[in-house]
């Protein structure tokens, strides 16, 4: 057994031996001569000098560098060198557009612009606080809710950000995504506001996404495509690398953004039906508003991406991409079994996959894709009525109103 004399003799030795024979020597010289004169020259310069020395280094620069990060791109960019990925031309030209549905709903996502803060929490801090105020079963599907969403627009957002990003060669389409980015980070807001509002311990929400299984299996399943792409010598340009980027963007348009968020909106919107945590539920509703255009931007990119590279859609990427949606389909129905174990606020685990079914076959119709499951139908098709702002009356008179310009309030 080693003891701890033993211990602190060998930690002794390994110290010495790490140490630099002339340190004293190092200590006694001091630093060089050399390096002195450096620093006293420059400490010794005034304004003018700084500015000759400047000037000078203006003098010497080379364009070339910097020409060298256009990689050749140096001609004005016409409409038919754009592309969604791969493209050569400079992705620093704005104009002219070539995707003008991108541009759109970018200055839709502007003109949709709103804060966390203005919305009414009131109602909601006085109704938990209540003993009676809510059920066990309606307290743990906030709870659950807020323990996915409030981690799930950060990996939504990080995805982009540090994967996807780069990888798409179109401006006005980056320029969309830097908007959802922002509007990620709104959502993310959003969550930490209500949890901060309703005195929870944000300790234990922000860590379900770790420690509650039927929210980690979803996060998990989300990090393995971002992972893919986090390779830092992973570079699109050949048929298997362009459909590893296919994949992250179905998973996280088509899946989290499409299937993964619809149980708990559905869960906390049909609490605010019923006049229960009616400040969350709105908050809910704005961002279900925004994440219903990130869906819709993000499935125009994957059909463009198939269109402009139609090898990369072959009957294997189709069962994959059908593959995903159902994956998706089944980590959410364990979620919702696993937020409803009994009946509550008239839903229960076997509408919602109903719903569920529902919505894959949305998914899978929009990427061009045969329905999995004909016969299923809506059971809440209050939904759609309650996605659309302009159908409620004065439910959400907030100064978000305020910010809407142009009828901008579209989900389409």
């Amino acid at each position: 057994m080693l003891s701890w004399e033993e211990f602190e003799g060998k930690e002794k030795e390994i110290k010495s031996s790490l140490e630099p024979k002339d340190l004293h020597e190092q200590v006694k010289e001091g630093p060089s001569k050399e390096k002195t004169e450096t620093a006293v020259k420059i400490g010794a310069e005034g304004p003018a000098d700084k500015k000759e020395r400047a000037r000078k280094a203006i003098e010497k620069f080379d364009n070339r560098l910097g020409e060298e990060a256009l990689d050749g791109r140096k001609t004005r960019v016409q409409v038919d060198q754009k592309a969604m990925i791969n493209c050569r031309a400079d992705l620093n030209q704005l104009v002219p557009f070539k995707y003008d549905w991108a541009w759109q709903k970018y200055l839709d996502g502007c003109a949709n612009h709103w804060m966390p803060q203005e919305i009414n929490m009131t109602q909601d801090i006085a109704l938990w606080k209540s003993e009676d105020g809510l059920t066990e079963d309606e307290r743990l599907i906030v709870k659950r809710n807020l323990g996915f969403f409030a981690t799930a627009d950060s990996l939504v957002a990080n995805n982009l950000v540090l994967s996807t990003y780069k990888h798409i060669t179109n401006p006005e389409c980056r320029q969309y995504i830097l908007r959802q980015s922002f509007e990620e980070a709104i959502h993310t807001h959003a969550y930490q506001h209500v949890i901060e509002s309703l005195g929870m311990d944000e300790g234990e929400i922000f860590n379900m996404y770790r420690e509650i299984p039927s929210v980690a299996r979803k996060a998990s399943w989300g990090l393995q495509f971002t992972k893919e792409l986090d390779d830092p010598h992973f570079k699109t340009g050949n048929a298997e690398q362009d459909k590893k980027l296919l994949k992250n963007l179905i998973a996280f348009y088509c899946v989290l953004e499409g299937i993964f968020f619809y149980c708990g909106f559905t869960q906390i919107l049909s609490m605010g039906r019923r006049n229960k945590m009616t400040g969350t539920s709105e908050q809910f509703q704005y961002i279900l508003r925004d994440e219903s255009m990130h869906l819709n931007f993000g499935i125009d990119m994957i059909n463009q991406i198939k269109l402009e590279n139609p090898h990369l859609w072959d009957e294997e990427m189709q069962d994959q991409a059908t593959g995903m949606i159902l994956q998706g389909m089944e980590l959410e129905i364990e979620y919702a079994r696993d937020t409803m174990p009994r009946g509550v606020l008239g839903m229960n685990a076997s509408m919602m996959e109903e719903y569920l079914n529902y919505i894959a076959n949305r998914r899978l119709v929009q990427l061009g894709l045969p329905e999995e499951f004909p016969n299923s139908g809506n059971p809440f098709p209050w939904m759609s009525e309650i996605m659309d702002l302009r159908k409620e009356k004065n439910f959400f008179e907030t100064r978000v109103i305020e910010y809407q310009t142009g009828g901008a309030l579209n989900w389409d």
